[in-house]
């Protein structure tokens, strides 16, 4: 009944009469020479009376007063501004390209929309970042990263070192919606985290949303992270192919066939990206059995297909896959231990976009994809007098999905309704077994049904008022739980074969009220707060100590509720304004927020996800015994300055946020940290153009250590082995042994870690040529060497004959000043 209301506006506003004074001017957005519809993009009259941006079909509608003639203004970050005027009569619709914009008058970083629109703008926390904007940043290594741009912005904390982890406003890595052309990547990294896993060649723009969350997304408590991808060049074929130390890209885009009736035709692009670090290695590494003893690469290929059908059709087929892989192996007597890790993610999306007017549109999306993470670990004898065991350790997901989106936008209102909804299958498992793996050894999958059902409406209910009011019905239902093989489909045996989940069902049905608001103060400032509720039914269940982490996605069950946050958030937003001096506009912004966490997730004390081969069989899900769920809250300030126009750009960051957890299992009850909390963040972008053709640019970051859970002494005892009592056979038996080295720890995540801070810094030299343009690239990473903390031992360290050896802690750190080159050459 709580959305009755939305729905009556809906009703009625479709029934409402335009005046003969009023003029309806609609419209598509395009990338000049390629033809991309542009999402994002501000239209607005010249004096900032009425404006709109364009929806991700790069389609726009306005209701404007009578006038003998229509102007419009065209914005958007990295391009020529456009003003267009068109005659007075309605319907009216138009077309509109627009160019890239000049090199010493591009946007550094763009917070919500533009200038002109800033204070009229109803959601907050909201940033946009072009691709032009992620190449003038220095990355490890020379490869450029999404996911560390946004670890640049307030409210962003990053992981440990090297790591692309996002953690937004008190929030997992689990809880950011990270959307690939509107599929879900569930494992955003290459090389454990290293570099994200979005090739820079393909991606037009990155939307980051940390509060105030329209209704159109659900299913996260934290984030919403857009990553769109450019279309092909619908007029002639081009390239790119770029060249650095760990990693080579390639480009290819171009028009298909013939022009349709309209004006873009159709076009492909297909990027693909690949390191070769194992490649240059080979020569040097030793082999066993023709198989190098250690191995790593990764690959990812995107793809993306335009046609458009008419003016009012066009169907968009995207794809992307990519692979991690690690392998290693050791020789030690008659005793081969080998360990491999891999991942891979694929999707596939399927849209159609129709104008069915000038005031209606939408959106029918088909989205295929699938994560699986392989752990394996091998070892002992391989004749008949020893043991012999394996480790298997899996987390998949695979996901069939369909959503439905209409753009409605009578006068002075934009209403977006829709519905979503998604089949899950999750292959979680673990387990350890005697003798060689049983290749067909069954595995156990859950399928369950998430959907939502939302309305929103954008409007101006008085002159110095914006609203965004939404009502989202979030759906979840487990519909069927069983066995798989290895071959995929569910067995036929009544033992093996899929049923349906037993005892109570598992089923919810969970509304989601979104709120936000902008009042403006006077013409350059604005005063905003937002409301959301979000709930989220998949988990990922994570080792929160201090070594790498080995995740697991896994579903809400009988055992395990849904996750859930309530973030409110209150914030101003100030345009600073020099007449005659355009380029020295300044944008500051003040943020603060608070959040409620429910049914948090973790390890309880001493749990492992191991089980064992007989547990496997018989259907067990140890996982859901081993895990707590507690609350959290979060809460902080976030400030930003900003300088968006001119040779120099950039901004400067800063947060200061309070993180805390508390589950009955853990700490003895207490409430601690948990291990992303982070008190201090800052961040400091400087982006200068020397002159034309050469680029300057440098980032400073600084971050309060990580809670870590780290042992506070060392004596000798017992401990009991259950990965050895499952190797002798008899799962049930309790082996003890001698421990040298035990250690007991404190309370959870009491140590913090030495601060986080680095200073990196690059050059740009690009020269253009009539057919091609060729850019070096010179970076260093960590310029002055800080051994910033990648994880902690501790160690007993030798103090000579007939003493005890001491206990020290000892600091390792990753990587040392970094430099790096690379070569791109675009034709």
């Amino acid at each position: 009944m709580k959305c009755l209301p939305v729905m009556l506006c809906l009703l009625f506003s479709g029934f409402s009469s335009r005046g003969q004074d009023r003029s309806v001017v609609s419209g598509t957005v395009y990338e000049a020479g390629t033809g991309t519809a542009l999402v994002g993009v501000n239209v607005y009259t010249p004096d900032k009376t009425v404006g709109t941006t364009t929806n991700p079909s790069g389609f726009f509608s306005l209701t404007l007063p009578a006038r003998d003639s229509l102007a419009l203004v065209f914005s958007y970050v990295g391009y020529q501004t456009v003003t267009k005027t068109v005659p007075f009569r309605s319907p009216q619709q138009v077309s509109v390209s627009l160019p890239f914009g000049q090199v010493l008058h591009e946007l550094t970083v763009r917070s919500g929309i533009n200038d002109a629109l800033l204070s009229k703008n109803p959601q907050m926390s909201q940033i946009r970042i072009s691709a032009g904007q992620i190449e003038k940043i220095p990355a490890l290594l020379g490869e450029k990263d999404v996911l560390r741009v946004l670890q640049l912005l307030p409210g962003v904390q990053k992981g440990s070192e090297g790591n692309t982890g996002i953690y937004v406003r008190g929030g997992g890595p689990d809880q950011n919606l990270i959307l690939l052309d509107d599929a879900v990547v569930y494992n955003s990294g290459h090389l454990l985290g290293f570099f994200s896993a979005f090739n820079g060649s393909v991606v037009q723009s990155v939307e980051l949303t940390k509060g105030g969350f329209p209704a159109r997304f659900g299913g996260r408590l934290s984030s919403v992270i857009e990553v769109t991808t450019k279309a092909g060049n619908p007029e002639k074929l081009a390239g790119e192919a770029s060249l650095g130390l760990v990693a080579s890209r390639l480009m290819l885009e171009g028009p298909i066939g013939k022009k349709n009736t309209g004006k873009h035709p159709a076009s492909f692009r297909i990027a693909g990206r690949r390191t070769y670090m194992d490649l240059v290695a080979r020569p040097f590494t030793p082999a066993t059995q023709g198989s190098p003893l250690s191995r790593t690469y990764f690959y990812d290929l995107n793809a993306r297909l335009n046609y458009t059908l008419n003016r009012k059709d066009q169907l968009v087929l995207s794809g992307y896959g990519s692979r991690d892989a690690f392998f290693n192996q050791q020789q030690t007597g008659n005793s081969p231990l080998q360990g491999t890790l891999n991942w891979l993610n694929s999707t596939g999306t399927l849209r159609w976009n129709h104008v069915n007017s000038d005031h209606l549109s939408f959106n029918l999306v088909f989205v295929y994809n699938q994560y699986r993470l392989n752990v394996a670990n091998e070892g002992g004898s391989r004749d008949t007098s020893g043991l012999r065991y394996s480790l298997r350790y899996r987390s998949g997901i695979r996901d069939l999905s369909l959503k439905y989106a209409v753009d409605y936008t009578p006068s002075n209102h934009w209403f977006r309704f829709g519905f979503q909804s998604t089949q899950h299958r999750f292959t979680p498992g673990a387990v350890v077994t005697t003798g060689d793996p049983d290749p067909t050894a069954p595995r156990l999958f859950i399928d369950v049904l998430e959907s939502g059902l939302y309305a929103e409406d954008t409007w101006k209910p008085a002159p110095r008022w914006h609203l965004n009011a939404g009502f989202r019905l979030s759906h979840y239902a487990m519909i069927q739980t069983g066995t798989l093989p290895i071959g995929g489909k569910p067995a036929g045996n009544p033992e093996a074969g899929p049923q349906r989940p037993r005892g109570r069902p598992v089923q919810y049905l969970r509304p989601e009220p979104r709120l936000s608001m902008a009042y403006q103060i006077d013409s350059s400032t604005a005063l905003k707060a937002s409301y959301a509720l979000m709930n989220q039914y998949t988990h990922l269940l994570s080792n929160t100590g201090a070594g790498l982490p080995a995740d697991l996605w896994i579903p809400t069950t009988s055992r395990i509720r849904p996750q859930q946050a309530q973030q409110l958030a209150i914030g101003v937003a100030k345009d600073f304004r020099y007449p005659g001096k355009p380029t020295q506009n300044l944008t500051v912004s003040l943020e603060g927020y608070y959040k409620i966490l429910k049914n948090t997730i973790s390890y309880t004390e001493g749990a492992s996800f191991l089980s064992s081969e007989s547990a496997q069989k018989a259907d067990a899900k140890p996982w859901e015994t081993n895990i707590t769920s507690g609350r959290g809250w979060a809460y902080g300030t976030e400030f930003l300055v900003q300088k968006k126009t001119g040779r120099l750009s950039g901004w400067v960051g800063y947060t200061l946020s309070w993180t805390w957890w508390q589950f009955p299992a853990l700490n003895r009850g207490a409430k601690f940290h948990p291990r992303y909390d982070r008190r201090h963040d800052a961040s400091l972008v400087v982006i200068y153009e020397l002159k034309p053709g050469v680029t300057l640019s440098g980032t400073w970051v600084y971050g309060t250590g990580q809670a870590l859970t780290l042992p506070i002494s060392r004596f000798s005892g017992y401990e009991n082995r259950p990965v050895s009592a499952v190797a002798s056979g008899n799962p049930q038996q309790q082996l003890f042994g001698t421990a040298p080295n035990v250690q007991e720890y404190g309370s959870r995540n009491g140590f913090r870690a030495d601060a986080y801070h680095r200073l990196d810094v690059g050059c740009r030299f690009y020269k253009q040529r009539k057919h091609r343009t060729r850019t070096w690239e010179i970076g260093i990473y960590n310029l002055y060497n800080r051994r910033n903390p990648f994880y902690y031992s501790l160690e007993g360290k030798d103090q000579g004959a007939g003493k005890h050896s001491k206990s020290v802690l000892y600091k390792y750190s990753l990587f040392p000043t970094v430099p790096s080159v690379s070569y791109t050459v675009s034709f």
